[in-house]
């Protein structure tokens, strides 16, 4: 009965949420904001998740309190793992091993520990995906914003407000998100920005031979308004400080 009970817990994704909602929340209430909005992200979590503080910690205490326990009495732990079960897809974007299922009357929470090193991985590898695709980055004349070219052809608009305020505890109304506009309209990678001295304009060139125009200051606009055609690669632009004039 309770086999059967804990893979009916494992196939419906509850298991799975419980620990994500963990990691998200240990993250957060420590001040790992980024850290915390990528496993949300991965994980399909939400970022202000309730949990009691340094619940995970404690359950990792104790669950390798038990692990240290069992190693002295001698018991071997290769009971832990079945081939003939496979393990259900975790929740969210994470693939989940491949034919493995742990019995938790053998090993309390050595599925959390395990879930938490593939979690610390996982974040290591998109910080390095994430720096490796920008490209350039670009202050507003009026220090407001940043914007972002990546190799993934993608612009992102930052509002430097909200990064700072990123770097501070969390209020009461939630994790603050300093992305505030994306741009989709590249087919190449965006080798440079640059911002309209005087209005909400931002220009970019890229490695698909096109300037391109956004107005940022337009909430549901994610395309071009205007578009110049070149030749070669642009790897450069810039607006005189007149706003009148622009180098390629």
């Amino acid at each position: 009965m309770e086999s059967s009970s804990l893979e009916q817990t494992l196939q419906d994704g509850k298991l799975y949420r419980h620990v994500n909602a963990l990691i998200v929340a240990h993250l957060r209430d420590n001040n790992l904001n980024q850290a915390a909005s990528a496993v949300a992200s991965a994980t399909m979590t939400p970022l202000n998740v309730e949990a009691p503080p340094n619940k995970l910690l404690e359950l990792v205490t104790k669950g390798l309190a038990v692990e240290k326990d069992e190693m002295l009495r001698g018991v071997s732990s290769s009971g832990l793992f079945d081939s003939n079960m496979p393990m259900p897809a975790a929740y969210g974007s994470i693939p989940a091993p491949r034919a493995v299922a742990v019995d938790f009357r053998q090993s309390p929470l050595r599925m959390l520990c395990m879930i938490q090193k593939a979690h610390r991985r996982i974040l290591q590898s998109m910080k390095r995906d994430i720096f490796r695709s920008i490209r350039c980055a670009r202050f507003s004349p009026d220090g407001r914003f940043l914007a972002t070219g990546s190799a993934d052809t993608s612009i992102k608009l930052f509002e430097i407000a909200k990064i700072k305020q990123m770097m501070l505890p969390d209020g009461k109304d939630g994790p603050v998100r300093p992305v505030i506009r994306t741009f989709y309209d590249h087919l190449q990678p965006v080798n440079d920005l640059d911002f309209h001295p005087q209005s909400t304009i931002m220009i970019s060139g890229a490695k698909d031979h096109t300037i391109k125009f956004f107005d940022f200051s337009k909430t549901v606009a994610k395309r071009a308004f205007r578009v110049i055609q070149d030749t070669h690669n642009v790897r450069s632009v810039a607006f005189h400080p007149s706003g009148d004039f622009l180098l390629a």
